[in-house]
């Protein structure tokens, strides 16, 4: 089966993180990891609620982290990983120009 992440940032660069041979995450560390990178790197919620959803959090984050996802390999794959244990799609695409989260 495919397990992929898709991240597409501003100026048309696309990145693909390839997650077949990768060790998943369990669903809780990927929370844990997503909320600890969402206070890190200073990231705030996308509605006036306040509330974050879990897509939400993806897609802020990398936003926030749109360095560190092109030059951290080892940091994207946990993000990728991250994002494929809360989110349990086989194929998750992040769309930041966007703000959209597709599966």
């Amino acid at each position: 089966m495919q397990h992929e992440v898709i991240i597409n940032l501003p100026e048309g660069v696309e990145l693909r993180v390839d997650l077949s041979h990768a060790t998943p995450m369990e669903h809780e560390a990927g929370r844990r990891w997503l909320d600890e990178q969402f206070t890190a790197l200073e990231c705030e919620p996308l509605r006036p609620s306040g509330k974050v959803l879990l897509a939400d959090k993806v897609l802020v984050v990398a936003r926030a982290a749109q360095r560190l996802l092109q030059e951290d390999s080892a940091w994207r794959e946990s993000y990728a990983r991250a994002a494929a244990a809360v989110l349990a799609r086989p194929v998750i695409r992040v769309d930041v120009p966007g703000m959209a989260v597709a599966f």
